[in-house]
């Protein structure tokens, strides 16, 4: 049980947060354990719900790689992945449809609603949402695989500025009206960077960057860096860190990344001194807040 005392903290330490961040657009790449976990969606659901009835305009592009796994193999298509990507034939386009912009876009739109939110489910078709091409790898053809060339951001904040949450799913389409499976974290960061968002979160299934076993709770280009060349991120990290600063670079202002596994994790992050995943910022913005004794918390 919280006392009095605790309970006035909170809400003190949260003011100027609050405060900085009315008005601002984060983007929430929602995926992991937060998007299967009952317990965990309807605390994802009242966490962007609290977000928006503050004032902040709320963007969220989803995953659902796992259900579209099982669906498929239900359905007799094999899954392939190359280099990270689904290979995406005509037949597997029809599920990701199904399943992504169906099924599980609508399922998160009416749970938030249900919470007292005011979502919306979109994918990127709508109103040529997202505009795509071919994600060429000169390894392997990925068969329907795309890449983001534009954003339709004047419908996204039309869609904002009426208090509304867009739920995205990141599907494209090409400029012969062909569709295309794009990766989630990709669409995310490219729906922020074209809104210029304050903020791009990635809800994940784990605790932030670590280096020598430790969270990092704040880390720069310069840093990220330093930690690739010495082998402390390393793997399927260092595209992730890669990514994130290639978003700073376009106008964001931060890039979180926060473990979805924990309870009301995206309040704890942006509302709180401490945090509890990791933000990638800009070098200048580093030197501002860099404690005392000069190390990242």
């Amino acid at each position: 049980m919280i006392d009095a005392t605790t309970k006035e903290e909170v809400l003190i330490e949260a003011l100027p947060y609050i405060q900085t961040y009315e008005g601002k657009t984060f983007v929430i790449k929602y995926g992991g354990a937060a998007m299967t976990d009952e317990h965990l969606k309807q605390m994802f659901a009242k966490d962007v719900t609290i977000l928006r009835k503050i004032g902040i305009n709320i963007v969220i592009v989803h995953g659902g790689g796992k259900e579209t796994t099982e669906i498929a193999g239900k359905l007799g298509l094999e899954t392939r992945f190359i280099h990270g990507h689904r290979f995406t034939d005509g037949e597997m386009m029809k599920v990701i449809l199904m399943v992504l912009a169906g099924k599980i876009n609508k399922e998160i739109t009416n749970l938030i609603n249900t919470n007292g939110g005011n979502a919306v489910g979109l994918c990127g078709v709508d109103n040529n949402l997202l505009r795509a091409k071919k994600l060429m790898n000169d390894a392997a053809d990925l068969g329907l695989v795309g890449e983001v060339t534009s954003v339709n951001t004047a419908f996204i904040n039309l869609l904002l500025k009426e208090g509304t949450m867009p739920v995205i799913s990141p599907i494209g389409v090409g400029p012969d009206g062909e569709l295309y499976n794009i990766n989630a974290d990709l669409a995310a960061g490219s729906i922020a960077s074209a809104l210029k968002a304050e903020k791009l979160v990635y809800l994940s299934d784990i605790e932030g960057i670590l280096v020598n076993r430790r969270r990092v709770s704040s880390l720069t280009h310069t840093e990220a860096q330093e930690y690739i060349q010495n082998g402390a991120i390393f793997g399927g990290m260092i595209p992730k860190v890669q990514s994130a600063f290639d978003t700073l670079s376009a106008g964001v202002n931060k890039v979180h990344i926060i473990d979805g596994r924990v309870k009301h994790s995206l309040l704890l992050e942006i509302f709180t001194d401490e945090g509890i995943g990791t933000q990638m910022v800009h070098e200048e913005a580093k030197q501002k807040t860099l404690p005392s004794n000069g190390v990242p918390k």
